[in-house]
């Protein structure tokens, strides 16, 4: 009987913002950091997760996955990874730490870092990408994962098994396509609020060179300055390929109306965030008020209740999931389910260090075995970052190819944790000691 014998974390960050790189309206000196997490076994096994974050608190939540991770230590991982749904329930509605939330922030997110580390072991166990084990599981396994609490008013276990027995149907098919030809992305590489004008433009043209049929903007801070910057990238891209805009939630509802309206000349494709993700109302007002301009939302939705509630409410044209931000796979699945039962796409929400990496396993089992169709559905891109992962995310004309190792993709390299830990990691050593410390920083 193989038992877990330890649950290590580590702080990672990034200094992104001495570029730039992530900012937006919000977030306007984003440093991208890794929670991590690896969970060890007696016989030597190991299954790698993370939580996403921007910096600052990024040791909150390694406190959390580590506090959380004592409830794991010691248990039979035969059994634990043999039935998952057990396993996340026993972090999610532990009876004393999950008043910290319930199911939301900083502790929900922690419980994800675990179960994803979990579905790690598993697939490498199983000698198979995630995409691909959660594609090939039979149907009532992957119901069995689901947590259906608070949302069987709108997705039952048996409504769960109906959409992926549809989905059986062509299955083998679209596997073999998906691993031949990939799915579609598009990037927001171009649109940082931070960047030049003369950066946009340049990144704008180059993301049609390289195949991408969307592009996406952060826009949210001044408005006179999102027009130029629209005018500007659609010069750039032509009127053939799509640009999104992105408020990170920076706008009250009819401040959203009113800023997206004046942007419609443009032909944004959706508005992304264009108000607090828990106004399920507002993004309901927003999107009769802005149309034909979709709206989209989900990077930082909490939970299965919120996304059930934007789908009931007709308040989303596009579901955008977060691989880190909800309780891991599980509730991922769920997510993907609740988006088939309502006929909304999901174009998954990435960038963020490693999110590429996680995210396009949600997108290829999606295609594989759940929806069957690719229509309106697309990956978030983010080129930077990729080269701390020992599986990098592989985009080639436009498209995610397949991940063929086993596993869910999150395994950093450990000389880049080592590196990039924080405050005393080599990197970061390096900078405070230097002279370039610029006052965005966490030293």
């Amino acid at each position: 009987m193989s038992k877990i014998t330890s649950v290590r974390t580590q702080d990672v960050r990034f200094p992104t913002s001495l570029e730039l790189d992530g900012s937006d309206a919000v977030n306007v000196d984003p440093d991208y950091s890794s929670a991590y997490v690896v969970i060890s076994t007696d016989s030597g096994e190991s299954g790698h997760g993370f939580v996403f974050t921007c910096g600052r608190g990024n040791e909150i939540v390694t406190a959390a996955i580590r506090s959380y991770g004592q409830l794991l230590v010691g248990r039979n991982i035969d059994e634990l990874i043999g039935d998952l749904g057990e396993a996340s329930r026993r972090l999610v509605h532990d009876s004393q730490l999950r008043w910290l939330g319930p199911e939301k922030g900083v502790s929900h997110m922690a419980c994800g870092a675990l179960v994803n580390a979990l579905w790690d072991l598993r697939a490498k166990r199983e000698k198979k990408p995630l995409w691909l084990l959660l594609s090939e599981m039979p149907a009532e396994e992957v119901v069995s994962v689901i947590d259906f609490t608070h949302i069987q008013n709108a997705l039952t276990p048996s409504d769960a098994l109906d959409l992926l027995s549809r989905g059986a149907s062509g299955k083998e098919a679209r596997i073999a396509q998906l691993q031949l030809e990939g799915f579609p992305a598009y990037t927001t590489t171009p649109g940082w609020l931070g960047y030049s004008d003369e950066k946009l433009v340049r990144l704008s043209r180059q993301a049609v060179a390289d195949g991408f049929g969307m592009i996406k903007l952060k826009v949210g801070g001044d408005l006179a300055d999102d027009r130029r910057r629209m005018r500007l990238a659609r010069e750039a891209v032509g009127s053939q390929v799509k640009i999104s805009i992105d408020a990170n939630q920076r706008w009250e509802a009819q401040e959203a109306i009113d800023w997206v309206n004046e942007l419609a000349e443009f032909d944004p494709w959706w508005i992304e965030e264009p108000t607090s993700t828990d106004d399920i109302l507002g993004h309901a007002q927003i999107r009769r008020a802005v149309a034909p301009v979709k709206v989209a939302t989900g990077e930082a939705v909490a939970n299965r209740i919120v996304f059930k509630q934007l789908l009931q409410a007709e308040a989303i044209d596009v579901m955008q999931i977060d691989s880190t931000r909800v309780a891991g796979v599980n509730e991922n699945v769920a997510n993907l389910l609740l988006a088939a039962k309502f006929e909304i796409p999901v174009c998954p929400h990435a960038g963020g260090v490693g999110l590429c990496e996680l995210v396009q396993h949600f997108s290829f089992f999606d295609y594989a075995a759940v929806s069957g169709t690719m229509d309106n559905r697309m990956i978030e891109f983010v080129d930077h970052l990729h080269e701390h992962f020992t599986e990098p995310v592989r985009v080639k004309n436009g498209r995610y190819q397949a991940p063929r190792l086993p596993g869910t993709s999150a395994q950093m390299h450990s000389a880049s944790r080592d590196r990039w830990e924080f405050p005393a990691g080599a990197g970061w050593l390096e900078i405070t000691q230097g002279a370039a410390v610029g006052s965005g920083h966490n030293s």
